[in-house]
């Protein structure tokens, strides 16, 4: 989806992606190195802690797994009979959810990570075709190979004199979409240096503004002359 989107909407969804790396990057300090987004990771932790002893490692790792494959199916069965607030909706459920997480804090570490990974999980249902996820927003690796494949495509355009179109610069779309991530992270870390988990907050605030916004695009391009059940003119999703 990413190559039919908008450079605004290459930036919403950025944006998502630099909150999902905010929890990623405070779930990594506080929790000894677990990931909150990023469910490749916390498999291999789970078998490398159950190799090594670490049952309660391997007990935490899967369970981060398991809440994160169900914010996805909560938040697949509210957005199901929804088709022009399918994204504002799922963001507002994960949004509810990082508030939980704010809320419990200090107090129940560990259903605080459950909920931030449920969180995640359900943010990425924002972006669906056809009943399923198009544009990953918290996990880059699938990111980073069409990022790959998008500069070796501009290289051999370069090389040949072909392609002389906007898809030669198809890999910034990606490349941003990383970045944001990073940077994400980086804001994480630093706002937990000095908030702990309080920081969580603060992303928490972020999702509910973000689906607000979105909320509105989606109620003006419902009201627009050309909306139709497809992208909306005007909308997040407009395709160029």
């Amino acid at each position: 989806m990413a190559k039919n989107l908008r450079w605004r909407g290459i930036l919403f969804a950025g944006t998502i992606t630099a909150m999902a790396g905010f929890v990623d990057g405070v779930g990594f300090v506080h929790f000894g190195g677990y990931f909150l987004s990023f469910m490749s990771g916390n498999s291999t932790r789970s078998s490398a802690a159950l190799m090594t002893g670490d049952f309660a490692g391997w007990a935490l790792a899967m369970s981060l797994v398991g809440c994160f494959v169900g914010g996805v199916i909560l938040a697949t069965l509210l957005t199901l009979r929804l088709e022009k607030l399918r994204r504002p909706v799922a963001m507002y459920f994960s949004a509810v959810l990082l508030l939980a997480a704010a809320i419990s804090g200090q107090a129940l570490p560990q259903l605080t990570a459950l909920l931030l990974a449920a969180a995640m999980g359900a943010v990425n249902v924002s972006y669906t075709r056809s009943g399923e996820v198009a544009l990953g927003l918290t996990y880059m690796t699938g990111t980073l190979v069409k990022l790959g494949q998008a500069l070796g495509g501009a290289i051999i355009g370069l090389a040949t004199g072909s392609d002389r179109g906007g898809y030669r610069m198809l890999w910034a779309r990606y490349a941003l979409l990383w970045l944001m991530i990073t940077i994400g992270s980086l804001g994480g870390v630093l706002a937990y240096l000095r908030l702990g988990l309080g920081s969580l907050w603060i992303v928490a605030a972020g999702m509910l503004a973000w689906a607000s916004l979105a909320l509105i695009q989606e109620q003006r391009a419902s009201k627009g002359p050309d909306a139709s059940p497809g992208p909306r003119n005007g909308s997040l999703t407009e395709i160029e």
